[in-house]
């Protein structure tokens, strides 16, 4: 995919256009696309980092990175996205892999924690995340937990 930009910001760097984009693909991909009504503003937002690949100031791939003891003992990564238009395009393992630097450099830490929707266990262990055999529910669809040490 050409003319792809990667943006990193905390919330207070965000503009409102980007937080609206970005509020947007994520609704997009979880509520409409996945059919899963559910509270994606939750107020952690304002503690994470957050990363993500636009074309033409729309969002294409996206995730929020947060330090440890916010969501988990570790750093976690959350609400990674990649948009209809950008699926296939590698864009994903990119995100991931630049999440997984930012985290490295920025934090300071391998320690990731992660709640990886099942059918992406693969794809996450690809990138030395390991099934934690922690297996549950959220909004209706299985997830599993899954560590990088």
């Amino acid at each position: 995919m050409n003319n792809i930009i990667w943006k990193v910001k905390t919330f207070d760097e965000l503009s409102t256009e980007e937080l609206y984009q970005i509020i947007r693909a994520r609704v997009d991909v979880f509520v409409v696309e996945q059919n899963c009504p559910y509270q994606d503003l939750d107020n952690y937002d304002q503690l994470a980092i957050h990363l993500w690949a636009e074309k033409d100031a729309e969002v294409m791939a996206y995730c929020r990175i947060f330090d440890k003891a916010i969501k988990y003992p570790e750093t976690s990564i959350g609400r990674v996205i990649t948009t209809q238009k950008a699926r296939g395009t590698g864009l994903g393992r990119q995100l991931i892999a630049y999440a997984v630097q930012i985290i490295e450099n920025r934090l300071k830490t391998q320690d990731i924690r992660i709640s990886a929707q099942d059918y992406l266990i693969k794809f996450y262990s690809d990138f030395g995340f390991r099934d934690t055999g922690k297996k549950y529910l959220e909004d209706n669809l299985p997830h599993t937990e899954m560590v990088r040490k």
